[in-house]
């Protein structure tokens, strides 16, 4: 029969034993049963990976192993030693210290979601389990930690990959695995599985040794059988208390405790039971139990029901010769009723005292014992605390330490960079001081400076104040100079030129032909500017002021009309893009104009006397002056101004290359009302067309009806020649060939600089359009092609800045718009994932576009975005610089 507890298994032989002897051997098991149930019960542990897949089954195995057994997931987690960022790995020594910590932040939150997936799997299971775990760089070293600090006694973990399974698989194969199964305590019982299969078991030690030393076994159930085998027919002998003893091993662990007690206080058992050997005769056994015991075998539980214990108080009884006879042939070895006698049964009574005596110390012996072993338990789980309390308290001293360690090891190496850095605040502050030396030394210099500049200003006030009083006396001698020129003029002119002649002069200043003489050095041809159908430009210096002077041929037949016709245009208009009429002289038919430095707009296309070329912006803000000049015109009111003979030579640059349209002598005006239907018919010249052939409109030329359609055209073929820098004729046709094969940027005028190309094909498709042969399919200035140039015009304002200031400074080339090819003022990001100036992209789209101006891809969406950061970081820039 085995009887089994928590701790051991034990296996007996049947016997019966005397009734006193099973009376303490039961008394003792309660006392054992009582203080194991008492006993907390183990929790057993399990390892699990990262990864859920490869420690599901170990979890699932320990579940349907361990039912109604406390569970506990036992990780070791390992922090990355390097970082992926963008698809690449950086080593996280080359990484910040808080983007290290953010990274093992969200690794450890993973670890969490991955134990909680564990606990999601117990609980599926009808099973509750707790968490453990410890941040290692070895998982195995971390395992055995765990065991080490906890005091784990039962463990399940993986013997291997589960890819790695076999059923004829009797050995551990992972690394892990094995140095666990080496290093870990001795008292910790190892159960190692693979792919939810029992591979390979290491037994504690604590559980074949010291556990029995701890917890003896439980003791003999309360009714123990006589196996027919364990029996010895002895005729010397009879069956006695040394006999049981020696057959049982728990009895012989009793009778050693019971010798050891008494070492202690000074008796020897052993010796009573040995005298005793023979005198005690199993006179009190029952033949129906004898029977029973040997006809059939029966289970423990019935052998416990069955049976009866005889107390030692009961009357003894000798056995018979009639009983003997009846007791089966089989059992006749045991008993021989003929050698009892009287002595002996006295004998035994006395033994049977001396046994009841010897069993009550036995049973204090006993009870010491255990009492003892429980002290031992609770002083060994103290000491375990205890170490477990140590090591912790030693990591974290070791860590304390490391610490300091590192902070020793920062504040040498500050140490060190102040030292390093000690020469260097010792040549600042020599700077420093010598800036101090040079602050003061300015300081005194502003000081006088501003003594000086109050001196100069009380200078320059008495000064003005004398000017002003010179210049108003020669105000009052001109005047009374132009009247008496008047008066004198009146008296030779007929009637009718006399009231046209005075209503002129009320608009301009008349200067007389002496004056102009005198400021062009009697016509010197080394002042001569310019030559042209109308006459001469020279220029002069007339009364203090630098002006260009437009001598009218002598032999022309219409100069005075012509003369009249600029008076009156120029000398009642004013606009930022037209020349400034300042004067003139009637007697000799002499304009006198603003003079400007730059020349005519052909010079500069032409590159005359090695003059620079105009760069692009600067040719897109002419175009746009030019359109702007012309709606002025021909909005004009009561009477709208047609020009007539639009061309570059008639487009002069100041100094700052900034247009002004010049030469009105065959513009035509025309008041509102005489507007036709279609309004465009402005002025019939059915005698003759005036102007430079390459610009003149082709309508104008076979119907001889001048429209503002006319100077659109001609405006066409001077945007055309601001793009290509090529001469006039044929080139909207040179052009349109270009755009529909492809190659519009080799048209391009290189000289003008980089051109962007989207906006290079956005003006030359306009410029097209101006030229059309119908003047019906031309656009509208003020609402087509404005629109388009003052987007531009505004957009190269900033391209100055550029220009004058790359010799100091590189700008950023993402700064830059990829269109316009110039500082971005207002940017946005397109669908393709670039960012563009908002007029630029708003350009491309409007004019029917819809794939990248920079990949030719088709875009995803028209939906800009404003990029906020990007100009907030262009206007700090521009401020900086």
């Amino acid at each position: 029969m085995t009887l089994t507890s928590p701790y051991h298994s034990v296996s007996h032989s049947m016997i019966r034993v005397p009734d006193i002897a099973l009376k303490g051997i039961m008394e003792s098991r309660s006392d054992i049963v009582e203080e194991i149930e008492v006993r907390e019960e183990e929790m057993v542990y399990v390892s699990v990976s990262e990864n859920v897949k490869d420690s599901e089954l170990t979890l699932k195995w320990a579940v349907r192993n361990f039912q109604g057994k406390k569970l506990c997931i036992l990780h070791v987690h390992q922090t990355s030693k390097k970082m992926l960022t963008m698809g690449t790995e950086y080593s996280i020594s080359r990484v910040e210290d808080h983007q290290v910590g953010a990274y093992h932040n969200s690794e450890r939150q993973c670890m969490d979601d991955v134990l909680k997936t564990y606990g999601l799997i117990c609980e599926r299971a009808g099973m509750w389990a707790e968490t453990l775990h410890i941040e290692m760089e070895s998982i195995e070293k971390g395992i055995v930690e765990l065991i080490a600090m906890h005091n784990i006694k039962k463990l399940v973990m993986g013997a291997a990959a589960d890819k790695l399974y076999s059923k004829k698989m009797m050995e551990l194969k992972s690394k892990k695995a094995i140095h666990v199964c080496q290093k870990a305590p001795i008292y910790c019982h190892i159960w190692f599985v693979c792919n939810g299969n029992l591979i390979y078991t290491r037994r504690g030690d604590l559980d074949e040794t010291c556990g029995e030393a701890l917890f003896p076994p439980p003791p003999l159930p309360s009714s123990i059988l006589v196996h027919s085998s364990s029996l010895r027919q002895n005729s010397g002998q009879e069956w006695g208390y040394n006999e049981l003893a020696s057959s049982s091993p728990y009895f012989r662990k009793v009778r050693s405790a019971i010798s050891s007690q008494d070492a202690n206080g000074g008796t020897t058992r052993s010796s009573s039971l040995s005298s005793g050997r023979n005198s005690y005769a199993c006179d009190n056994i029952s033949r129906s139990d004898s029977a029973d015991s040997i006809s059939s075998p029966r289970s423990s539980s019935e052998v416990v029901e069955n049976s009866t214990l005889r107390s030692i108080s009961r009357p003894k009884r000798s056995i018979n010769e009639t009983e003997l006879r009846a007791i089966p042939h089989s059992n006749e070895g045991l008993y021989n009723a003929s050698s009892v006698s009287a002595q002996e049964e006295i004998a035994s009574d006395k033994l049977y005292d001396e046994l009841e005596k010897t069993m009550a110390e036995a049973d204090n012996s006993r009870q010491k014992a255990i009492e003892e072993s429980i002290k031992c338990r609770k002083a060994e789980k103290q000491a375990i605390e205890a170490i477990r309390r140590t090591k912790a308290s030693e990591s974290s001293c070791a860590e304390e330490l490391k610490r300091k360690k590192g902070i020793e090891e920062a504040l040498a190496s500050g140490k060190e960079e102040i030292e390093k850095l000690k020469p260097k605040l010792d040549d600042i502050m020599k700077d420093l001081q010598l800036a101090l030396e040079q602050k003061s030394s300015l300081e005194f210099q502003i000081r006088n400076s501003d003594e000086m500049v109050q001196e100069l200003e009380q200078k320059i006030f008495s000064a003005v104040h004398l000017l002003q009083r010179y210049k108003k006396e020669r105000d009052e001698l001109l005047v009374e100079l132009d009247n008496a020129v008047s008066l004198a003029e009146e008296l030779r002119k007929k009637p009718v030129e006399d009231t046209s002649m005075a209503r002129m002069t009320q608009f301009y200043t008349e200067f007389s032909l002496s004056e102009i003489k005198e400021a062009t050095h009697n016509f010197d041809p080394s002042l001569k500017i310019g030559e042209g159908g109308y006459g001469i430009i020279y220029r002069g210096v007339l009364r203090y002021t630098q002006v260009a002077v437009k001598v009218l041929h002598s032999n022309s037949s219409q100069g005075h009309l012509e003369f009249e016709q600029e008076v009156n245009v120029l000398s009642t208009l004013r606009h930022p893009n037209l020349i400034t009429l300042i004067g003139a002289c009637p007697e000799a038919w002499i304009l006198i104009y603003e003079y400007l430095p730059n020349g005519s707009l052909e010079d500069r296309l032409s590159c005359k006397e090695n003059t620079p070329p105009l760069s692009w912006q600067t040719r897109v803000r002419i175009a746009a002056e030019l359109c702007s000049v012309l709606v002025f015109l021909h909005s004009c009111k009561p009477q709208s101004i047609i020009h007539g003979d639009l061309k570059p030579s008639n487009v002069l640059l100041d100094a700052n290359h900034v247009s002004k349209l010049s030469d009105f002598g065959i513009c035509c005006l025309i008041s509102q009302d005489e507007l036709s239907s279609n309004n465009t018919t402005i002025c019939c010249r059915p005698d003759y067309a005036k102007g430079t052939f390459p610009y003149i409109d082709p309508e104008y030329l076979s119907t001889g009806e001048l429209t503002r359609k006319s100077d659109v055209y001609s405006f066409g073929i001077i945007l055309l020649r601001l793009l290509t820098g090529r001469p006039a004729l044929g080139i909207a046709k040179d052009v349109q060939t270009a755009l529909d094969k492809g190659n519009l940027k080799d048209l391009l005028d290189c000289t003008a600089g980089d051109w962007p190309f989207v906006r290079a094909k956005q003006l030359a498709q306009l410029a097209l359009s101006c030229c059309e042969m119908s003047r019906n399919k031309r656009p509208e200035l003020i609402s087509e092609v404005w629109r388009m140039l003052e987007p531009m015009k505004f957009s190269c304002g900033a391209s100055s800045f550029r220009r004058g200031s790359e010799d100091h400074f590189q700008i950023p080339q993402f700064y830059m718009c990829p269109i316009f090819q110039e500082v971005m003022q207002e940017p946005v990001v397109a669908s393709d994932g670039y960012t563009y100036e908002t007029e630029a992209i708003k350009g491309w789209l409007e004019s029917g576009n819809d794939t990248s101006p920079m990949t030719d891809q088709k875009l995803a969406n028209d939906i800009l975005i404003p990029n906020h950061a990007l100009r907030s970081a262009i206007q700090e820039w521009l401020q900086q610089h």
